[in-house]
């Protein structure tokens, strides 16, 4: 895959984008519906998050069938006439393929239930009695990994949902299976695809009990995940396709060897450390405020690294299990947009490929809801009845889901300020953010100052500018930590970019800024020039290009 510097990735969430039947779920002819808008903004490939026929407890992500379409977002036809009518636009659809499991109501798990060796095969299933787990790993969502089959007297593996039964990638039939399913959407036009979790898919020979853990040391990045990568992209074909990867608690070197090009595995890697900069000791549902030197170290040390060894980041903030990066990162009061903006540019303007996640560029916010049952997601759901065993009030309780929950980032795309904020014009799946009638697009495009604009500038800019796109990048300000900088070079071109992460005003000494380089964006009408140093405003991004 070449040019990875030069593509920009936007991610759809279809159940919460666009819903054209008013059935208050989102549906692919509703994403036809906006491809002008994505043509627009700029963007080359479309993310699509699982549209496959699915009981839907995880949001798609436990497939029961990866070569259909699931009814509630339309037919086979639907998916061809968006993948030809993106095409007609310049744009690429890329697909989501969760490979790490099946849903419990897939083909293949209901053959092994029904006591089929075949099948039993292709998952991960280990005999025993009900007294004993195979170990004491933890699922991801909260309680024992492992679920007891009565009838068969045996355990199969879950990392995640009850209803997500891990796969036997030891199988070279499971791994034929997934690689008919890749040749599939192949042929019908698709041109890049996402692998869920799919540094999780190598498990262990052994399951042993981890007395450190929830277990997951012992499957990151398992014992021959880099051979099934490679026999995955080499059988197919799609070595030149854009394939990313999500890599869960990875590690820097195993992402280099998934995204170097000499290697033959991905394209690029999503890893989470950056995203884990406001956990409590680590812990997810524990809050505290960002460690902002954290956040600054993590950048440094997977753009450098990734750039010295000849890997690929993938860039992003959002996505559909995240919160909302302004409402995380930013301030949802008196500086929203120029928080937008800053968090935006901090992003897009690193070495890698951004990814905008539907609504970012707007600056959606995180709902802040209220009630348990306004939440939909089965993580947060689970997690809220362990967060009461664990003492916490409900207060407590919801205070941390408001922060934490997947849900955040699954509201409806905020199209306009009219009633279903231009979703539905029925009753939404998840109820919206109340303040769509501020924060939408139709809003936005009418104002040449909006965050979409912005957006739209960060876009152009890393086409027009090599620098950009192909430049090495250099950390400036490590000892600040209010101040995210840095300088990136390509030939004779150079940018400066400083974000200030912080509501307060900041002054940059005069050994970063000086004189030779002219403003080409930021977030504020003027730069705040004082005795030879630049004083950054709150929130404020400035981009300074080396005059040639």
């Amino acid at each position: 895959m070449t040019d990875l510097g030069g593509k920009i990735v936007y991610q759809i969430y279809p159940k919460s984008f666009r819903d054209s039947d008013g059935d208050g779920q989102g549906d692919l002819p509703g994403v036809i519906e906006k491809l002008d808008y994505l043509q627009g903004l700029g963007v080359d490939y479309l993310w699509l998050t699982p549209v496959f026929p699915s009981p839907q407890n995880d949001n798609g992500y436990d497939v029961a069938d990866y070569c259909a379409i699931d009814p509630g977002f339309g037919t086979m036809e639907d998916m061809e006439r968006l993948i030809a009518e993106s095409g007609k636009r310049g744009l690429k659809v890329m697909l989501d393929m969760v490979f790490n499991h099946t849903s419990t109501d897939h083909e293949w798990f209901r053959k092994a239930l029904a006591g089929e060796k075949e099948y039993q095969d292709y998952y991960i299933f280990r005999d025993g009695t009900p007294d004993q787990l195979p170990a004491n790993w933890q699922s991801k969502f909260g309680g024992p990994a492992w679920e007891y089959v009565p009838a068969l007297g045996k355990w199969y593996l879950h990392l995640y949902d009850v209803t997500q039964a891990d796969l036997n990638w030891e199988n070279p039939r499971v791994r034929e299976e997934l690689k008919n399913v890749i040749r599939f959407w192949k042929e019908k036009g698709v041109k890049g695809f996402r692998f869920d979790v799919v540094n999780l898919i190598s498990k262990p020979e052994v399951f042993t009990d981890d007395m450190e853990g929830d277990g997951r040391r012992f499957y990151t990045d398992g014992p021959h995940i880099h051979e099934y990568l490679k026999e995955l992209v080499g059988d197919t074909g799609i070595g030149e396709f854009m394939t990313v990867g999500e890599m869960s608690s990875t590690h820097i070197e195993d992402c280099i060897r998934y995204s170097n090009p000499e290697e033959r595995e991905l394209s690029m890697c999503f890893n989470f450390h950056h995203l884990k900069v406001d956990y409590k000791n680590g812990d997810k549902w524990s809050l505290m405020e960002p460690d902002r030197m954290e956040l600054k170290r993590l950048f440094e040390e997977w753009q450098t690294g990734m750039q010295e060894a000849h890997g690929w980041n993938a860039l992003f903030w959002c996505n559909h299990d995240q919160p909302r990066i302004v409402s995380r990162l930013g301030d949802e009061g008196q500086h929203w947009k120029q928080s937008a903006k800053m968090l935006g540019a901090c992003i897009h303007l690193m070495q890698g490929t951004p990814y905008i996640y539907q609504g970012e560029e707007l600056g959606m916010t995180n709902p802040h809801f209220q009630d348990i049952g306004q939440y939909k997601d089965v993580e947060s759901l689970n997690y809220y009845g362990i967060l009461l065993e664990q003492g916490k009030t409900k207060e407590e309780a919801l205070k941390i889901l408001a922060a934490r929950s997947r849900d955040n980032s699954r509201t409806p795309m905020q199209w306009s300020g009219e009633a279903g904020c231009g979703f539905t014009d029925g009753t939404p799946w998840i109820e919206t953010a109340g303040n769509y009638r501020e924060i939408n697009v139709q809003a936005q495009m009418a104002d040449g100052d909006s965050v979409y604009h912005f957006y739209r500038r960060l876009i152009e800019l890393r086409k027009e500018k090599s620098v950009i796109s192909r430049g090495s990048i250099d950390f400036l300000m490590q000892e600040n930590p209010d101040v995210l900088a840095y300088r990136r070079k390509y030939q004779d071109e150079e940018l400066v970019v400083l974000n200030n992460l912080t509501g307060k005003e900041i002054t940059v000494p005069t050994e970063v800024v000086w004189c030779g380089y002219e403003k080409i964006l930021g977030n504020y009408e003027d730069s705040c020039v004082k005795n030879g140093t630049v004083s950054l405003r709150p929130f404020e991004v400035l981009v300074l290009e080396k005059r040639r």
